[in-house]
């Protein structure tokens, strides 16, 4: 008998998300177990069902498709994600691709196209057309040399954050050396922030 891989499909635009749920539906190989027109939900339902293959469009509703996949990665989780945007630019392939997308489709790929890429991610290939190959060595060839990678300013963030910390600390240490001077007072300070979501509708097979 016949395993089939059962998958999950996240896009904000419903002409084009009915056409490929239809696509998958007639597929014998593949099992259509949601969908989502919404980031948030769509993160939500692959952890409840969990799929062999999340197919992602980038640009969603109250979480983005890089948002989703670095939520996948940190939590471990067995799915096996696949872009589809409309936008191929260099940053975006690459930054997907680093997050622990396993393949990056443009939407002028055939519904044909996109169930075989769907195939193919769930044995554990990885998926890059031709269409998207040279924006993908553009953004390698612009982050420098493999062996010395450009951190882009997200991936920068701990460095700086690191590098405050141990300036922080070293001011400190200076304003020890100087506690015999009345006029010298180190202050410290700390700031909190919190994100509100809302969550928003799905379907489930």
């Amino acid at each position: 008998m016949l395993e089939r891989v059962t998958v999950y499909v996240a896009d904000d635009h419903p002409l084009f998300l009915d056409g490929l749920t239809k696509a998958i539906r007639a597929r014998p190989e593949l099992e259509l177990v949601g969908s989502s027109d919404d980031g948030r939900v769509a993160l939500s339902d692959i952890v409840d069902l969990a799929p062999a293959v999340a197919v992602l469009d980038l640009r969603m509703p109250t979480l983005d498709g890089l948002r989703v996949l670095n939520a996948l990665r940190r939590d471990g989780l067995p799915t096996a994600p696949l872009i589809l945007s409309a936008h191929v630019e260099s940053t975006l392939v690459y930054e997907a691709l680093a997050a622990g997308a396993r393949g990056y489709l443009s939407k002028l790929t055939s519904e044909q196209a996109v169930c075989e890429a769907i195939g193919a991610v769930a044995r554990g290939e990885t998926v890059l057309p031709p269409e998207v190959q040279p924006a993908l060595l553009e953004e390698i060839r612009r982050r420098g040399t493999p062996d010395r990678p450009l951190l882009s300013d997200r991936e920068h963030e701990p460095v700086r954050e690191r590098r405050e910390r141990e300036d922080a600390e070293n001011a400190d240490q200076g304003e020890e050396a100087k506690l015999a001077d009345p006029a010298s007072s180190p202050a410290r300070g700390r700031r909190l922030g919190a994100c509100a979501t809302e969550r928003h509708g799905s379907r489930r097979f």
